[in-house]
């Protein structure tokens, strides 16, 4: 079992070979916002019908004459990444329940820390109309200058609010 974290520079290439690999298969490139827009929009249009029908949003994604949300590419894409991070985990011995956190966090701060990020790029990706990997990944390998503009913005903004939390992970007198 090998506890320790993949080479970032071996785990670049291997995401670039995917990315290829995913425009070669499926002439599209990777996204992963789209699948939770999907899941969104199946579960509105299983539990209130007559709502997504009326509602020009969801009638234009649900409803007669429209594929099922769930079958969308991208809802398997992420399924299969959930998949793999846990094949992965499990292979090298790195599968546990925990809350990874400075010394000087609580866990609970820690968790809403992460759901605020995580509810703050979730509306950015949708304002964005795209993710990480759908608007900057794949929007760079294409030289799109929008592709390249998100990922500064992704990096920048990230290194910022870095440099402003950083006293968190720092060693020091710890919270419970």
């Amino acid at each position: 079992m090998n506890d320790r974290p993949m080479n970032p520079y071996l785990a670049g290439v291997l995401l670039g070979l995917v990315l290829l690999l995913t425009v070669f298969v499926t002439g599209r490139g990777l996204g992963a916002s789209g699948a939770t827009k999907s899941v969104v929009v199946a579960a509105v249009g299983a539990a209130a019908p007559e709502h997504a029908a009326a509602n020009p949003f969801y009638a234009k994604l649900v409803g007669p004459g429209h594929e099922n949300p769930l079958k969308a590419w991208l809802v398997f894409e992420v399924a299969g990444v959930l998949l793999g991070a846990f094949v992965s985990g499990l292979g090298a011995g790195r599968l546990k329940v925990g809350t990874e956190r400075g010394p000087r966090v609580s866990v609970r701060g820690r968790l809403l820390f992460a759901a605020a990020g995580g509810a703050l790029f979730g509306a950015g990706a949708q304002l964005a109309r795209g993710c990480t990997s759908g608007a900057a990944l794949s929007g760079m390998a294409v030289l799109s200058v929008a592709g390249f503009v998100t990922m500064l913005a992704i990096f920048g903004t990230g290194f910022a609010f870095a440099w402003f939390t950083r006293g968190l992970w720092l060693p020091g007198k710890a919270k419970r």
